[in-house]
């Protein structure tokens, strides 16, 4: 097998993507728009489950980096069931993204300079799952388990710096972004974490609860930097054309804009709440304007196919 599927690798991204819309929005205290991205994000993960589950009878290795984007994807659409209300599912997703997970962990997602990152979004984007069902099932040990994972996904996050290489700031295709991405939803599982504590719980200490409050905090604040920064980069090294990585970039201005309101309601920061939403309708925005291009692009492209098969006839 020469590569990835990019079938499933479109769809393994646009749920991810889709999947923090939904959860972002349901921060925001957008239900109804919530759950009509939620079944958009489930449309999604069922097309890309499928093309990897074909592709995966003739060989999953090369399959890594989309497998590894369709475990964030399930954690995040279990995320918005378990905010839906229906734990049972969000239950089920976990279990599923955890075993497939743990499978993935040690293979090798190369291939582009911009996944090295996607282990740590996987472990990032379980902590989440954990984290908010460990708030509505009243869980201790699921939120010991987030953290575990919390910590070992900044683990995963410094051994993929050091193999990103600065010059994709230039010359990447998108998936660059998830150096931010993978920031923010790292200060996201942060911010879950706190939420879940309670009287009932008792889940952290004064010490920790301020170790994760500061931790959550600083990578918020580098995430938004590293969002100026590779916006930039774009601005001074426009990318024009379409490509499926550029579904990193929405995932990377989604998930920071989630972060930001999920802080502000774990340090119950108004301002920040408000500045939250701001970044929220923005990073739709990319979101509707990156669909609108994908479907420009297949339909040009199905016209090219279509011209070029005529030529030969």
């Amino acid at each position: 097998m020469s590569g990835p599927s990019p079938f499933a690798t479109w769809w393994s991204t646009y749920a991810l993507a889709t999947g923090i819309v939904s959860v972002g929005l349901d921060s925001a205290g957008y239900d109804v728009l919530s759950r009509i991205v939620l079944a958009l994000t489930c449309a999604a993960w069922l097309a890309g489950a499928a093309g990897l589950a074909q592709r995966a009878r003739r060989g999953w290795r090369a399959e890594t980096p989309a497998a590894l984007t369709a475990v964030a994807a399930t954690a995040v659409l279990g995320t918005g069931f378990s905010a839906a209300g229906l734990q049972p599912v969000a239950e089920a997703l976990l279990a599923l993204a955890m075993l497939l997970w743990a499978v993935l962990l040690t293979a090798e997602a190369g291939g582009r300079h911009g996944t090295v990152f996607l282990r740590c979004v996987a472990t990032q984007g379980l902590a989440v799952l954990g984290a908010t069902l460990a708030a509505a099932d009243t869980s201790a040990w699921l939120a010991h388990a987030a953290l575990v994972l919390f910590w070992l996904g900044l683990a995963l996050y410094g051994f993929a710096l050091f193999r990103f290489q600065p010059r994709q700031v230039e010359e990447g295709r998108g998936d660059h972004w998830l150096a931010a991405g993978a920031l923010a939803l790292s200060a996201l599982a942060g911010a879950k974490l706190l939420s879940a504590d309670s009287a009932r719980l008792y889940l952290w200490n004064e010490d920790n609860a301020d170790v994760l409050r500061t931790t959550a905090v600083t990578l918020l604040v580098l995430a938004l930097v590293a969002c100026v920064a590779l916006l930039l980069g774009e601005l001074f090294w426009p990318r024009h054309h379409y490509d499926v990585r550029r579904w990193a970039t929405v995932f990377a201005a989604v998930v920071t804009a989630a972060a930001t309101l999920a802080v502000a309601d774990a340090l119950d920061v108004p301002w920040l709440d408000a500045a939250g939403e701001v970044l929220l309708w923005v990073a739709v925005a990319a979101w509707l304007g990156c669909t609108a291009w994908a479907v420009t692009s297949a339909r040009d492209g199905a016209r090219r196919s279509r011209v070029r098969s005529r030529a030969r006839r």
